[in-house]
């Protein structure tokens, strides 16, 4: 199976041809939530991205086995090594046990992807369920003479690896800089170096999440996670790893580490991130006061919102800057992303309409060819969107009587669009959808009643024209007269 699929490569900065260990089959893992929180904007962006990689690579003739993690351990407050257990936290304050925090909000990022049309992954492994392999992990690049205990926990030695590696290979960083920045810091605690990092941690008698051990109980470190899930789960040596540029360091560049210490040779093949989302210039945050959750998103609840948005609009609205390009929010971009997936489905509507002709006057381009090559250069969405833009501005000509499509060239635009802007973008047909409710059984019975009306006018019979548009308008449909007959939506 050959593709020209090209993607960037942060490891190696470029842009290289997509060629999988073991075809057919593709091994993917991206780093998932930590579920302390309720999901936000900020998760939409990586789960949205690959997804479509995901959906992409199947496209492809693919198969897939995706691995997205859940983190319900491990992820301290301060930083990587320091501070107390995010989920222990909650857990405390609101009296719950630490599992029933990290299942609640698992199951509000589910209900959340579900809502952006995000496919679930093939596994999705806890970090809580995988503490026997974090703990052969360590034991690993214990015995390989990457680690050193103390003080109950154990860390990884950073300075020798270096000596024989090379840190900072995924991030460009120089250890040297790294150790010279630290020292300006307080001390290293228990750690020979502040570059360390925690490869597993003693419980201190108040931490509510811990395990047995060699070294005492505990809890694993941050960064042993994806190391250990993904080996279980895709292999030694896997294709991609995906997540936001934020994990680059020192997350990925501690699982590079990890896993050169414990069995010799890199993991990943291609390291893929996507960029940011900020708002109105800033980074996101809960201390800046302009965290937005997706559920407020959905309902316009939130103080820097003028209205709610759809989970598509969402959706499209990411999809249409590259997902290695900052986007940044406000209402005015959402609102605009929201009219330009109603231009794109007003022209997926009126395809469905068309009229065919024995001739074809359109000027048609290579739409499908063109979304391909799109695609194919690391996948850049918004060509795709720019490309069935142009289709629906020749969609809308034959709409308009000013040119003819054969039923053949209707049929093809009707595939490219479904394989494209449905299958591949993962985008769903708001107009076919009410209250949560598909629509399309009731299209026949909307049209019928859309055709009385039209014997009416034609008749002049201007009183049942009239009462069938205002009682369709009150009941939230979207009525417009055209050359040709009429057209309508869902409001």
């Amino acid at each position: 199976m050959e593709h020209n699929f090209f993607i960037y490569n942060t490891l190696n900065r470029r842009k290289e041809q997509f060629v999988p260990l073991n075809e057919p089959f593709v091994g993917m893992y991206v780093c998932g939530p930590t579920v302390y929180g309720d999901p936000h904007l900020g998760h939409a962006r990586p789960s949205i991205t690959f997804d479509v990689l995901f959906r992409y690579l199947k496209h492809l003739g693919y198969k897939v086995r995706y691995v997205r993690n859940i983190t319900d351990v491990g992820h301290l407050e301060h930083d990587a090594d320091e501070g107390e257990d995010k989920i222990a936290k909650k857990a405390r304050l609101e009296q719950l046990e630490p599992m029933e925090v990290a299942q609640y909000y698992t199951n509000r990022y589910h209900d959340a992807m579900a809502a952006l049309n995000v496919l679930p992954p093939s596994i999705e492994p806890h970090a809580t369920g995988h503490i026997i392999e974090q703990e052969e992990l360590v034991k690993e690049i214990q015995a390989n003479g990457y680690a050193y205990e103390s003080n109950g926990s154990v860390y990884f030695d950073v300075e020798k690896y270096n000596q024989d590696h090379r840190y900072g290979i995924l991030s460009g960083r120089n250890l040297d800089d790294t150790k010279d920045a630290s020292r300006e810091l307080d001390g290293v605690g228990e750690k020979r170096h502040q570059a360390d990092f925690a490869l597993w941690k003693k419980a201190q008698p108040e931490h509510i999440m811990r395990w047995p051990s060699p070294w005492g109980d505990g809890f694993p470190g941050w960064h042993c996670e994806c190391t250990a899930m993904g080996r279980k789960y895709l292999g030694r040596q896997f294709d991609i790893h995906g997540g936001g540029m934020d994990l680059v360091f020192p997350h990925h560049e501690c699982e590079i580490a990890q896993a050169v210490a414990s069995q010799g040779e890199p993991m990943v093949r291609y390291w893929m991130h996507n960029n940011m989302i900020t708002i109105n210039g800033q980074k996101m945050g809960k201390s800046l006061g302009n965290f937005i959750t997706l559920e407020q998103f959905f309902t316009g609840e939130h103080a820097s919102l003028t209205q709610a948005y759809s989970p598509m609009t969402i959706r499209f609205f990411i999809l249409q800057a590259h997902y290695r390009g900052t986007v940044d929010f406000s209402n005015e971009a959402l609102q605009a992303a929201e009219k330009a997936y109603e231009r794109m489905l007003d022209g997926w509507h009126r395809l469905q309409s068309l009229k065919p002709a024995e001739t074809t006057t359109a000027e048609l381009e290579n739409y499908r060819e063109r979304c391909a090559e799109a695609m194919n250069d690391d996948l850049n969405t918004p060509i795709v969107i720019a490309t069935l833009f142009d289709a629906c501005r020749v969609i809308n000509q034959v709409n308009d009587g000013k040119a003819t499509m054969t039923q053949a060239d209707i049929d093809e635009l009707k595939d490219v669009f479904q394989t494209y802007l449905f299958d591949v973008l993962g985008l769903r047909d708001n107009a076919a959808q009410g209250a949560g409710v598909d629509l399309t059984p009731y299209r026949k019975a909307v049209d019928l009643l859309l055709e009385i009306r039209k014997s009416a006018k034609a008749n002049k019979d201007w009183t049942t024209s009239d009462l069938i548009r205002n009682k369709m308008t009150e009941a939230g449909f979207d009525v417009k007269d055209t050359k040709d007959g009429f057209e309508w939506k869902l409001k």
